[in-house]
């Protein structure tokens, strides 16, 4: 798939751009800029004169602000450049709980809701002077609240509507838990993007001696909702995919949901063959370690985790034990959430960039463009197979 950009279209920029990265997403936003920066030097040099192009070209992207809090822990933003007529993307990340600020002395991490309270006090700074205002979040906020059982709070599709009635145009996030929930703003740009492209490429780049064909490699789906997804990649290597589901007790509730009696397989034989298990999340790993020692009980080979998001939230521990018991060979997932030094770290773990492939959606958004060709990866993924040898 051939990048779009101002050298072969004849689309002028909708505004001069500009990036904010909200506190947490620094490194993600600095890795984006990068790739605009190099990029655009060499981007629409015969219109370098024109007023359209004003602010096309320059050293950063990147736009300064500042969130301080009071003693109280009440906060407040401030942009701290001009953004006045800019086309203005917001990258922020809401499950990142290394930045903490100061209430009535103590040390308080940032939650899911601190953080998006934060990128709406941007917005509200940045309304009305920039031009247009998009999000990226990678990790849709309240992503897992995306529908109401009973008297539960809808919070996934609040939240999004409360971007949009602040001023918010379009909305970029990765792999969505149900991307249903953009039917609550069905008057704006919501892209729910899928990185199996990403995702594929670092697991062939990282496991040299892995076989694609249906007698060796199989995709499993951890539960009937990771379903689509898989089918998705399963098809792309041209393999066979298998699934389980979750036989639950809906007499009790544990933590808010009916527990988990069995895991049960449905589909081929995975006796002898590698396994991908692919979602769209780990949150505390269990669920996922669980469906990983079943597929072992059953005979399977190695067992390869590829998850856009990694959370971790019960620790690194439960999947230090499995790795050194051979339960799983390695884990994949993205940098679109905060990944911690120990999980760098780790033997067990690979981890997947994004900021390219979210340049490319600025760039091309920037000039007001389709990104269709962004969003399907087939080619790519094709052309890549057939470079490493594993596609006749």
């Amino acid at each position: 798939m051939a990048r779009l950009t101002a050298e072969n279209v004849e689309t002028i920029p909708y505004g001069p751009l500009g990036i904010i990265a909200m506190p947490g997403c620094e490194a993600l936003a600095d890795k984006i800029d990068s790739y605009l920066v190099k990029w655009r030097k060499g981007q629409a040099l015969e219109h370098q004169g024109s007023i359209a192009f004003y602010g096309y070209q320059r050293d950063s992207y990147l736009i300064e602000i500042s969130n301080p809090r009071f003693g109280s822990g009440e906060g407040k933003a401030v942009i701290n450049d001009s953004v006045r007529g800019y086309d203005l993307y917001i990258v922020t990340d809401c499950f990142n709980y290394s930045v903490k600020y100061k209430m009535y002395g103590m040390n308080v991490p940032k939650s899911p809701d601190d953080h998006f309270a934060d990128l709406k006090r941007v917005i509200s700074a940045a309304s009305s002077k920039a031009k247009r205002i998009s999000v990226i979040m990678p990790m849709l906020y309240e992503g897992r609240q995306h529908k109401r059982s009973s008297r539960e709070s809808l919070d996934c599709a609040m939240a999004l509507q409360e971007l949009v009635n602040l001023g918010v145009e379009n909305i970029i996030t990765f792999d969505a838990h149900d991307q249903r929930v953009q039917n609550s703003i069905p008057h704006k740009s919501f892209e729910n993007v899928m990185p199996t492209y990403q995702m594929i490429k670092s697991l062939v780049n990282s496991v040299h001696d892995l076989k694609v064909n249906k007698d060796s490699l199989m995709v499993i789906s951890p539960d009937e909702g990771a379903m689509q997804r898989c089918i998705y990649f399963a098809t792309q290597l041209g393999i066979n995919l298998g699934m389980f589901y979750k036989r639950r007790d809906y007499t009790r509730v544990v933590n808010g949901r009916n527990p988990i009696v069995e895991h049960q397989y449905l589909g081929d034989s995975v006796a002898g063959k590698d396994i991908i298990i692919v979602d769209d999340m780990i949150s505390s790993g269990e669920s996922m370690l669980e469906v990983a020692k079943k597929l072992k009980q059953l005979g399977a080979n190695r067992i390869f985790v590829c998850t856009t998001f990694g959370l971790f939230a019960s620790g690194l521990e439960v999947f230090d034990k499995a790795y050194e018991e051979g339960t799983i060979e390695k884990v994949f997932t993205t940098n679109g959430v905060y990944q911690t030094p120990d999980l760098l770290s780790r033997e067990w773990y690979e981890s997947v960039e994004l900021s390219k492939y979210i340049a490319y959606f600025l760039d091309t958004l920037n000039h007001d463009m389709s990104v269709s060709s962004l969003l399907d990866a087939s080619g790519k993924i094709d052309k890549l197979l057939r470079e490493k040898g594993l596609k006749a």
